[in-house]
């Protein structure tokens, strides 16, 4: 949990010339980093969808274990798209940077509104990718939580509070590429970072791909049904977004 003190372990190499010829190989090769968690009955892995889908899914199955994705949304600053001050999940939980809107003196409404918007944008992404289908418990499990690079700490952050709220016992974060100062500043809550290569200044995650092309909802769709049919799931029920979404708006940060 936030602020105590957990062992943590890293996993990573010198920065280098490593790429990764698409987005399913990369997968592959983190899931020989991550062969010590195959095959256990409390391990589950979550994707970022979209570009997470490919590589948590060649993990999954190199571990059989089950799969699931968590469609987090970002909460973009309206006068600066670039600036992001927060994030929020399908249910409407949601965590935000209160420094950063102060600084910007950005209106309670404005915030309201788009926490509005995202929700329910992300909402239909889930229902898309998912169909429907409920996410299988995390209680008590080793959440393996996968994307195709870290280019920022919020969708990461907000997908650790929902497995958290969750009560998951060990979240381990797991990406092909990151960079070193990302890793270090992660390694401040999570239990365990696994990357395939790390560099020491941010550079596009592009840059480690031969093939970056965008992940189409239908391949995401394809990727979580084929992992449906491949690997055993226990539904439950959505947490109640009032309880979780008014905790981290008071007390969640980026």
């Amino acid at each position: 949990m936030p602020g105590s003190h957990i062992p943590m372990s890293i996993a990573k190499n010198k920065e280098s010339d490593v790429r990764f010829p698409d987005r399913s190989r990369a997968g592959q090769l983190l899931a020989e980093k991550l062969s010590h968690y195959a095959n256990r009955k409390d391990v589950a892995v979550v994707a970022l969808p979209p570009g997470g889908v490919p590589v948590g899914y060649e993990i999954a199955n190199a571990l059989n274990a089950p799969f699931d994705i968590l469609t987090i949304r970002h909460l973009h600053v309206p006068e600066n798209p670039a600036l992001i001050m927060g994030a929020v999940c399908a249910d409407g939980t949601h965590i935000l940077s209160y420094e950063l809107i102060r600084w910007l003196n950005v209106r309670a409404e404005t915030i309201d509104a788009l926490i509005a918007t995202e929700s329910v944008e992300s909402q239909r992404l889930d229902t898309l990718y998912r169909g429907g289908a409920r996410h299988f418990k995390v209680v008590d499990k080793a959440v393996i939580l996968v994307d195709d690079g870290i280019s920022t700490f919020s969708a990461f952050r907000m997908a650790v509070t929902v497995l958290r709220f969750h009560r998951a016992a060990q979240i381990v974060i797991a990406v092909p590429v990151a960079t070193a100062e990302s890793v270090l500043e992660l390694r401040a809550t999570i239990n365990e970072v696994v990357t395939c290569t790390t560099s020491g200044e941010f550079r596009a995650i592009s840059r480690w791909y031969d093939d970056f092309r965008p992940v189409c909802q239908e391949s995401v769709l394809d990727l979580y049904e084929r992992a449906r049919r491949s690997f055993s799931k226990v539904e439950t029920p959505k947490p109640n977004p009032r309880i979780i979404g008014r905790r981290n708006r008071h007390g969640g940060k980026l």
